[in-house]
């Protein structure tokens, strides 16, 4: 048994004979009697106190932390009562993505898990609370695809507190535990005739948007960020976007830093062209990927109305994507004094959607289609549009049609195309 057990109610001095005996200490009777004593693998004294009557009890917690300490699984106990808040804190801060992300994690942690999970302490958690968790959360956000982010980020949470010895496995991944469905639903792009109806009703100085969103598949932040360029080369550069960092507008390069050149069809170049006479660039200048980062100039192709500054996403879409929608049948009008419907679905980024049909509908591979929206996988590509891939059988059916039309021959039979 490693350590040993301090019985602080009774200690040993010699007798008159000077053999040793036991007398009562000053703390007989009161508090807790035994003290379970041991040196951790740090070097450092660990102890943990057992009431009266307690003292086998305490055995068996030294013969646990000896058999931790031999397996590898030991965990300093005092460290091990650090409470999920406490450890989430410690953690938000030493992250080092960027901060719309890191943003995005702690409005997800502190809205949605710290209230059910930041008062226990690391070391007592079981898969039973994960459970017990997730079934408020369910309740309380009807978006599994949602669900599954947070559960991801508090996971990721209890992983970091596992590579740190504040426990021993992250009870997220225990086989009772089951993560938030993903997201099952498949993409419906919109057809033509809704693209270029909520092109209609967009402001004309907003218009072009669309054909760079449905010609091009550049994401809402990029079509902002999008600086002055010629427009007659062929190829679209996509190298900023405008997002928001700290509650602040700042250049940043496109989601995972991954620019591209985008084909560049010839009336959507023929569009930014008319639109560039009809509203000059303007010369916007923020911060670099943090409101203290240093400043960067770039003319824009797309500001506020009144022409002075980049635009905002949220005054983007509520003052003109959703009244656009609207007005295109996309989306019923709101009841006076009533907020637009959520349309999560329609925003934008359903342009991307419509130009990853378009492309696939023409016989794009997807390995080019993945490459032209900036995604970093193309088997992410495929999951997300393989539904909308012409069929094998409709494949089948042109090339044998194709065949017959040809040789200019009535599809009588195989003997045909033969010439039999």
């Amino acid at each position: 048994m490693a350590g040993h057990i301090q019985d602080r109610w009774y200690k040993t001095e010699p007798g008159p004979n000077g053999r040793p005996h036991k007398v009562k200490t000053d703390r007989h009777g009161t508090g807790m009697r035994y003290r379970a004593r041991y040196v951790g693998p740090d070097g450092t004294e660990k102890s943990k106190s057992f009431l009266d009557g307690q003292k086998r009890l305490a055995e068996k917690w030294l013969t646990k932390i000896e058999a931790d300490m031999d397996s590898g699984r030991y965990v300093d106990p005092k460290v091990s009562r650090t409470t999920f808040r406490q450890y989430a804190d410690k953690w938000l801060a030493a992250q080092t993505t960027d901060m719309t992300t890191r943003a995005s994690v702690d409005v997800q942690l502190r809205r949605h898990a710290i209230p059910y999970l930041g008062a226990r302490p690391l070391g007592s958690f079981k898969p039973e609370h994960v459970r017990d968790w997730l079934s408020e959360l369910e309740r309380a956000v009807p978006a599994s695809a949602y669900r599954r982010v947070i559960f991801a980020s508090v996971s990721a949470v209890f992983t970091a507190a596992v590579d740190d010895d504040y426990l021993h496995r992250n009870p997220c991944k225990a086989s009772t535990v089951r993560a938030p469905a993903p997201n099952s639903r498949r993409v419906v792009p919109w057809a033509a005739a809704r693209t270029f109806a909520v092109r209609a009703a967009l402001p004309e100085r907003y218009r072009a948007m669309v054909d760079l969103g449905g010609g091009c598949g550049l994401r809402q932040g990029e079509i902002f960020g999008l600086p002055d360029s010629d427009f007659d080369n062929g190829w679209l550069h996509v190298a900023f976007q405008v997002k928001v960092a700290g509650g602040r507008l700042v250049f940043a390069p496109p989601k995972r830093d991954k620019e591209r050149d985008v084909p560049l069809p010839g009336r959507v170049a023929s569009v930014l062209q008319q639109h560039r006479k009809a509203y000059p660039p303007v010369e916007v200048t923020l911060p670099w990927l943090r409101p203290d980062g240093p400043l960067v100039t770039k003319r824009l192709l797309f500001t506020r109305p009144d022409g002075d500054g980049a635009i905002r996403r949220t005054d983007f879409n509520t003052r003109f994507w959703k009244p656009a929608l609207v007005a295109a049948g996309v989306i019923p009008e709101p009841s006076p004094g009533e907020r637009h419907q959520a349309a999560r679905e329609h925003g934008m980024h359903a342009l991307r959607h419509f130009y990853a049909s378009v492309l696939l509908d023409a016989g794009e591979n997807v390995k080019a289609l993945s490459a032209y929206l900036g995604h970093t996988d193309p088997g992410f590509t495929l999951r997300v549009y393989t539904h909308l891939l012409p069929s094998s059988e409709g494949r089948t059916r042109k090339a044998v049609d194709s065949m017959y039309e040809s040789i200019g021959t009535a599809p009588d039979g195989p003997q045909a195309a033969r010439g039999e």
